[in-house]
């Protein structure tokens, strides 16, 4: 439930600036409006909800007590900044945030100066603030530049690159906020995230820094006195060395990262300490909004939904979720090999496999954001026996691309990667589409990749690539399938390089990768409406090995050819097709549909597919 407080502040707000001129008590009212504004808008154009919520106070703080844009703020995952998105001269444009020809739902340079680093993919923040508080030294520019670093994103192998490396220089004047939530899109894993824990929950510790901070909040240099005997009451008291202060950077905290008088204080106790900080403050995802909280994997991103009531508007389709598919299938067969395993990198309800889990949880592992990790350990498991099923949403394959090729295809390992939400992805724009999959992949020795069309193809390529025994790779995409029957059906295998004839035709040939299927069979059934060529459509199933034979027979027959593909162009099948017939010395015209040499911004998958020209109405075009 949502009690609905009048706007005081929201509407005098328009920038930092203007933020700058309340009272520190007036703050906590407007953090209310923030995030009433938040959950009102969201509920109506979905997005991000939970960690923005969380993340209200901070970004009031931050802007409230730094220089913004002069003093850089830069944060990780993007996800958390509706707030300062709203805060930055964005208030009104934030009614249009995901949609086509809106703003971004995370951070762009490009679409505001308070947008200091953009952030789509998890723990870039430190890094990148190190790069802008050296640029600011060779400038002789003052300029100090603050990471918002939450939602799991600090077990991230970046950033811990990034704290090894701007620890080991004092002279930098970096603030990393540590955005502590205990929670990624589900709840955060590994041996960081029970140190940071202990470190929050070490009561003694915690019960005489309180004290501490609100005796000194108001004398940074006394403070900053104090802070020097810190460390050796917090190995007194923790038994244990912080790693934080060990990596170089001086380490405060706990603090309420909720509460903002607290922390505004906080951050004016710290702002002119030199030399590289960490403050840990302690936040709620969803906080302020009892929905939210009671359920935070699925409020990470809700969809749309009652703002008052917290009911969730469902889609009336009956088809399932290709996502559903790959963690019932993946059960399945589980159920019939020991050897399975699956494996993660932080998003088990996102790709489902939670349903493998909730039967078999000692043959799941969510390793936490470190996808090359995910994969070099799937790797390490196929060596010693398993049969790991490592899922990947596929826009974060591309951080383990070496961990692909080096430990998995050069040694010729049964390592299945499943790659979801491939090809457009729709709100979440540029930062998340899955379209480079099939030119990255493709050009990888020893993989194989396949490309389902329906949900029955991606359950039988799962039980294909278990008992291919080689490096196998499945993308399939963000959302619902066809509705073809797969739950309960008996599992067949997909002859690996081998295509299947959907339409007969003698004409042109429609070549289709992946989902798209289903647009082409639109395009093909009102253009033979209107003409009288006949036109053959073929699911191609893989895009490596690709079916030689088929594309060498039909291209000797047809008098033209277009392949169609979800993914990139260059680089892409639709080239590897010309090849083919370029190498066997046939001439047929090809025509390749696919995504251009841009990035696509957010809107719809239909709008994106519009705009990519790879939807029923840009195909029909292209057969005339």
């Amino acid at each position: 439930m949502m009690t609905h407080i009048e706007y005081k502040y929201l509407y005098a707000v328009s920038s930092p600036e203007e933020l700058r001129k309340l009272s520190i008590n007036e703050l906590p009212r407007y953090c209310e409006e923030l995030r009433q504004y938040i959950i009102e808008q969201c509920a109506i154009n979905p997005g991000h909800l939970a960690s923005s919520l969380g993340a209200v106070e901070i970004a009031v703080a931050t802007h409230y007590v730094y220089d913004t844009p002069n003093d850089a703020l830069i944060w990780d995952v993007g996800h958390q900044a509706y707030a300062h998105k709203i805060i930055t001269s964005r208030r009104e444009a934030f009614q249009r945030n995901r949609c086509k020809d809106g703003i971004s739902g995370f951070p762009r340079m490009a679409e505001s100066e308070y947008d200091a680093f953009g952030a789509g993919h998890a723990s870039v923040s430190i890094s990148a603030a190190l790069g802008i508080a050296k640029a600011a030294q060779l400038q002789e520019r003052h300029r100090k530049v603050i990471a918002v670093i939450g939602d799991g994103s600090i077990a991230g192998g970046l950033a811990f690159e990034g704290l090894n490396n701007a620890g080991s220089d004092k002279l930098n004047d970096i603030l990393v906020i540590l955005n502590d939530n205990n929670m990624s899109i589900d709840r955060s894993q590994g041996a960081l995230n029970g140190y940071l824990l202990r470190l929050s929950t070490s009561h003694r510790y915690n019960r005489f820094k309180q004290r501490l901070w609100t005796l000194l909040s108001h004398t940074p240099r006394l403070l900053n006195i104090c802070r020097k005997a810190g460390n050796a009451i917090k190995h007194g008291l923790l038994q244990n060395s912080n790693l934080f202060e060990s990596l170089g950077f001086r380490y405060f905290g706990r603090v309420d990262g909720n509460d903002v008088k607290l922390l505004v204080r906080t951050l004016l106790a710290l702002k002119d300490i030199k030399s590289p900080k960490l403050l840990h403050v302690i936040t709620h995802k969803g906080h302020g909004y009892a929905p939210a909280e009671c359920n935070l994997p699925v409020w990470h991103a809700p969809g749309r939904f009652n703002p008052d009531t917290g009911e969730r508007i469902k889609s009336k389709s009956q088809a399932a979720k290709f996502q559903d598919v790959f963690g019932q299938t993946l059960l399945d067969l589980a159920r019939t090999d020991e050897r399975i395993v699956g494996i993660t990198p932080a998003m088990p309800s996102g790709c489902s496999m939670t349903i493998m889990m909730k039967e078999m949880p000692e043959r799941c592992f969510d390793v936490g954001i470190a996808e090359g990790h995910a994969v070099t350990f799937s790797a390490g498991l196929a060596a010693g026996g398993a049969k790991p099923f490592c899922n990947i949403y596929s826009t974060f394959m591309q951080r383990a691309y070496d961990n692909v090729i080096h430990d998995v295809a050069l040694q010729n390992l049964p390592v299945t990667l499943c790659l979801d939400r491939g090809g457009l992805v729709g709100e979440d724009g540029a930062t998340h589409h899955g379209v480079f999959d099939l030119a990255y992949l493709c050009c990888v020795p020893n993989m194989v990749v396949a490309t389902p069309s329906d949900e029955r193809e991606l359950r039988n390529m799962m039980f294909t690539a278990l008992n291919s025994n080689r490096p196998f790779a499945i993308r399939y995409p963000r959302g619902e399938g066809r509705g073809a029957e797969w739950r309960d059906t008996a599992f067949e295998e997909v002859a690996i390089g081998r295509a299947r004839e959907i339409k007969a035709g003698e004409d042109i040939a429609i070549f289709a990768f992946g989902p798209l299927l289903v647009e082409a069979e639109r395009a093909v059934a009102q253009f033979e409406k209107e003409q009288s060529k006949s036109v053959a459509i073929y699911d191609m199933r893989y895009a490596k090995p690709l079916d030689t034979e088929l594309i060498r027979e039909v291209a000797q027959r047809v008098q033209r050819i277009i392949t169609l593909e979800d993914g990139v162009i260059r680089g892409g099948v639709g080239e590897a097709v010309i090849k083919l017939l370029n190498d066997n010395h046939i001439t047929t015209l090809v025509v390749t549909l696919g995504i251009g040499d841009t990035f696509i911004e957010q809107g719809t998958v239909a709008e994106q597919r519009a705009e990519c020209g790879i939807d029923a109405e840009a195909i029909k075009k292209a057969l005339d």
